[in-house]
């Protein structure tokens, strides 16, 4: 094991100590609890199956008959959740065939960024993951089941499922996933499609029409987006089955492992507290977890919710411990829009199990941690493949079959990860550099400042950007309206680079796995609604990103220091439902420290 991840782990071990043992005692005690099936009364037990069918409420009443609990996030109008629509009678079947019972606990929203891009429903974005949270408790809060199976892809959705799923620490849990969507047209293609939108080179149709066929079936989108990181991180972290994460829906390889699944949370749930989800996610589990993040590229949004995961298990990481492993971690893929490929490209060059295997190889993983199929996360460097009918697991490649896609650990695309963190006087920052060229991590320049998305796009359309500037972004933090994605600006900003211009930004928002070649400085903490510097600069101050010596500062400190901090026009934050969100954006924690209005400080 690298000596540097030996002894990150460690301290995180040492700082968790607490926590980690407050958590595990309560998960031991609701483990000696059982279900509530053994103690209900007969009227409390017959609302329990009311709903089922004779042979399952026969097999329920018995209370010997395993029953898994299903939480859902279907949804018919997100593509990638879309193919959970006959999921609950299918696995239905499956569980009956393997001699147990299984009822849709509940169900937890889906909101899609593709969709609130710019608009007012993304200030709920990142908030909709507590909810979620929230929802899968109260769906689990029967305390019926022995077992639980998660269907969700996006954003938001699997973080809350983790939270709300380590609030029931004592159950087995396995993620069902849904898989990518084919490939439709190349993603150089539809770059240039946005690009030659923004330029005003084709009409909205045009745009419309590269857009649909790009996002054009069930499936999760085929970028590598947090959706996708998403998976990534459940299969490293052993929380689905091996080589599970990106085949396509509506496939027979997808149904037998749809069946596997449910046969092995069956297995499972006799199995006691091994292979519960609190021993699953351990310490280990996730430093493994940051470590794929960092050889992969994946989304900056899980500098937020990894923390949040980690905290609903009782585990305290910060950005210090992902930036002292981006500096031993290779970046060893490239998936747009890191790179041309895509996520189905990733998965025939080798996938995740060549992933695991190279940096296993390399002393880059603990091997010694617990998944859903047992000790040992070799096990992950297995592949599925059909074998009479069944799902059965092969060791995966020894190489990859692209080296355009994938590398080994020992020749990466580069040597250190591809998130990072930076400080400064300006405060603690994360940058996503898997796309950011060499010539690019350096910028040093005069800051251009905007309130608002719409009024960097209006300025780029009336050509009054053609300079070097670090555009600053303020008050999109999670205090102020719920740390909404700006990755509408990416396009912009990008031809502007292109141009030969030296570009950057800096921001309390959010960019998401869709961060590219501009360098951007995001989840600036404290951000400007708490006083943080941020809200001090002006049009004109000179601004520095290096990511080299992970640093982000404004360069006469000493004088924006003693400014007053701008005021904004404050506006409505009810509408469309944000009333409601409020407290929600009173109590939240910093973006450091998962941007959270619902776990403990």
């Amino acid at each position: 094991m690298h000596s540097s991840i030996e002894d990150i782990t460690n301290r995180i071990i040492k700082r968790s100590k607490d926590t980690r043992d407050a958590y595990l005692r309560e998960v031991d005690g609701m483990f000696e609890e059982g279900v509530y099936r053994s103690s209900l009364s007969c009227g409390n037990l017959a609302h329990s199956f009311a709903g089922c069918d004779v042979s399952d409420k026969n097999e329920l009443a018995g209370d010997i008959t395993k029953n898994i609990g299903l939480v859902t996030a279907y949804n018919d109008m997100l593509s990638a959740h879309r193919v959970y629509e006959n999921y609950p009678e299918e696995l239905r079947e499956y569980a009956r065939k393997h001699h147990s019972v299984l009822q849709v606990a509940g169900a937890v929203p889906a909101m899609c960024d593709g969709v609130t891009q710019g608009k007012e429903g993304m200030e709920l974005s990142l908030f909709s993951r507590d909810v979620i949270a929230l929802s899968t408790c109260i769906g689990l809060s029967h305390n019926v089941f022995d077992a639980v199976l998660s269907l969700g892809i996006c954003d938001k959705i699997v973080p809350g499922l983790m939270m709300g799923c380590l609030n029931y620490g004592h159950l087995p849990v396995i993620f069902v996933p849904g898989g990518p969507m084919p490939t439709g047209i190349s993603n150089e293609e539809k770059a240039s499609i946005r690009q030659n939108f923004a330029e005003g080179k084709i009409d909205r149709a045009e745009l419309l029409k590269g857009e649909s066929d790009s996002y054009h079936s069930p499936g999760t989108c085929t970028f590598y987006g947090t959706a996708n990181s998403n998976q990534m991180l459940m299969e490293i972290m052993g929380m689905q089955l091996p080589g599970s994460s990106f085949v396509n829906p509506d496939t027979e390889h997808r149904r037998l492992l749809n069946e596997k699944a449910v046969e092995l949370a069956v297995e499972n749930s006799k199995l006691g507290l091994d292979r519960s989800i609190s021993r699953i996610i351990n310490e280990k589990t996730i430093v493994n977890g940051i470590i794929g993040l960092l050889a992969t590229g994946g989304s900056t949004n899980h500098t937020i919710h990894l923390i949040a995961i980690a905290k609903a298990a009782g585990i305290i990481i910060n950005w210090e411990d992902m930036s002292d492993l981006s500096d031993v971690i290779p970046l060893i893929t490239r998936m747009y829009p890191n790179g041309a490929a895509d996520v189905n490209h990733f998965h025939a060059a080798g996938g995740m199990c060549f992933v695991i295997k190279t940096l296993l190889s390399q002393g880059l993983l603990h091997n010694d941690v617990t998944t859903i199929l047992g000790y040992g996360l070799e096990q992950y460097t297995k592949e599925s493949k059909i074998l009479n009918g069944k799902i059965a697991f092969s060791e995966g490649a020894d190489a990859s079959f692209n080296l355009n896609v994938i590398r080994p650990a020992t020749d990466p695309f580069s040597v250190d990860g591809g998130i990072k963190i930076l400080k400064g006087n300006l405060g603690r920052s994360v940058i996503k550099t898997a796309a950011v060229s060499d010539e690019h991590r350096f910028v040093e320049a005069p800051a251009i400042v905007f309130h608002e998305q719409k009024d960097l796009l209006e300025a780029f359309r009336n050509n009054e950007l053609n300079k070097d500037f670090i555009a600053v972004v303020p008050f999109q933090g999670p205090k102020q309206n719920g740390m909404p994605e700006l990755h509408n600006l990416t396009p912009s900003l990008t031809i502007l680079q292109k141009r030969g211009f030296k570009i950057g930004l800096i921001t309390d928002g959010r960019m998401s796995g869709a961060s590219g070649k501009v360098p951007a400085a995001i989840h600036l903490t404290p951000e400007a609604m708490d006083g943080g510097l941020i809200s001090k600069i002006r049009t004109g101050d000179l601004l520095r990103i290096d990511t080299k010596k992970g640093s982000l500062d404004v360069i006469d400190f000493e004088a924006v220091s003693m400014r007053q901090p701008s005021i904004i026009e404050k506006k409505n934050r009810n509408s469309l439902g944000r009333g409601l969100f409020a407290n929600a954006r009173q109590n939240v924690s910093t973006s450091e420290e998962g941007a959270s209005f619902i776990l403990p400080e």
